[in-house]
């Protein structure tokens, strides 16, 4: 028997392979310069044109010798013959000297070690190394990080600013991309009215269009917003037909319920198919997938909470796929838990959570207040989501997955 509070309820796993399934990844490719790469997705592999480093060079502040110039067991003296600042090419090192060297150089033709400066002296005209140098002390590889002709980034990839980094110290400047899908959305809701207008009895602000915008943003992209559309099947069916004109998913908020006023599941099953509807999660049962005239359709619950996490778990991992990203999975950890829930989960519960250190300073997580559809405060307080699974129970101190905001929005 189910443990869903309903029969019929897609499993939330089984709904995600549905829409993962589903994706058709853009094919169109863009060169586009690398300080505006970030968060786009990579078209080909990413293979190096040098050796990074190109050559040995020194990690520390020093002196650059040959190991065998050392008096075995004691302390050597030796003249310095050249000073190597980073950017400059050395000469070969002269036997029986050592060079001043300083961090990032390029280690002299001849030497096999740095000593930091600390563990040397001045004394009669040269310095005085140590009893004990091993070599290659202090002293990074050519190739150490990259070596030429390496696969650097692969293509699927979506890139992170450390990716950038990566990117330049190869002396890449342009990257190929694929370019930015198109998601057109709106909002259904006569009680709907934007931010700075006045409400009038009955009405309620449209938090769900800045949330989304908020999160489409974060995943590079290109949001084309067809505003509030009135609840009437006409204006539905005609908004559902321009967005499918203009972009390449669809994403409503609202109006996939069964009630009188709900017009957007029955206008998208006229203009294509509903494939998926109803999920097992709370919050956000009321999901429906399809598409609308060949166009991929997502369409999201309209409380505010359920727009949210219903975003997160189903619409992300398809629209990063529809990118043309290879893992959209997201980042999970496992921390214990700072309270109970004694009845068992009759829908897969993403609960929104905020992390606390008790007094020993370990990490735990604790629910960030009312965990109803309709409270979107709790996400701003939280830190991020814990997963209640469904058919189980949480006790205090037991080990939960949990989703931080930080990676899953980002």
């Amino acid at each position: 028997m189910s443990c869903c509070d309903q029969p019929g309820l897609q499993p939330v796993e089984q709904a995600i392979q549905t829409l993962l399934a589903a994706a058709r990844p853009v094919s169109e490719i863009e060169q586009v310069a690398l300080e505006s790469a970030l968060g786009r997705v990579l078209a080909a592999d990413q293979i190096s044109g040098v050796n990074v480093p190109p050559q040995d060079n020194s990690a520390m502040d020093g002196y650059a010798l040959c190991c065998a110039d050392l008096q075995p067991g004691v302390e050597t003296s030796l003249r310095i013959r050249q000073r190597i600042p980073a950017g400059v090419a050395p000469q070969p090192l002269e036997s029986g000297t050592a060079a001043r060297i300083f961090t990032g150089a390029e280690v002299p033709a001849g030497a096999d070690a740095v000593v930091m400066q600390e563990n040397t002296r001045e004394e009669g005209g040269g310095v005085v190394f140590p009893a004990s140098v091993t070599e290659g002390d202090n002293i990074r590889r050519q190739g150490q990080d990259i070596t030429e002709g390496s696969v650097v980034l692969t293509a699927g990839r979506r890139l992170l600013p450390q990716d950038l980094g990566l990117l330049a110290s190869v002396g890449v400047h342009q990257v190929p991309v694929y370019r930015r899908l198109k998601v057109a959305v709106f909002s259904t809701g006569d009680e709907l009215v934007e931010p700075g207008q006045p409400l009038q009895p009955g009405q309620i602000y449209n938090s769900n269009r800045y949330t989304l915008s908020g999160l489409l943003e974060k995943l590079s992209v290109e949001f084309i917003d067809l505003g509030i559309v009135e609840d009437t099947p006409e204006a539905t069916e005609s908004t559902l037909r321009k967005a499918a004109e203009v972009a390449d998913c669809i994403i409503t908020s609202g109006g996939v319920s069964v009630g009188e006023e709900d017009h957007v599941k029955s206008c998208v099953e006229k203009l294509g198919a509903i494939e998926l509807w109803k999920l097992a999660i709370k919050p956000g049962k009321p999901l429906a997938f399809g598409q609308v005239l060949g166009k991929p359709f997502i369409g999201l619950p309209g409380n505010p909470a359920s727009v949210f996490v219903t975003f997160l778990i189903a619409a992300r991992p398809f629209l990063l796929r529809s990118q043309g990203a290879e893992n959209v999975s997201a980042p999970t950890v496992s921390v214990a838990a700072g309270f109970a829930r004694n009845k068992p989960a009759k829908r897969q519960e993403y609960l929104r959570a905020r992390l606390v250190s008790d007094e020993q300073g370990v990490l735990k997580v604790e629910l960030a207040g009312n965990q109803s559809s309709g409270v979107l405060s709790t996400a701003s307080y939280g830190d991020g989501l814990v997963v209640h699974r469904l058919g189980e129970t949480i006790a205090s101190g037991d080990a939960v997955d949990f989703m931080p905001f930080n990676g899953v929005l980002g």
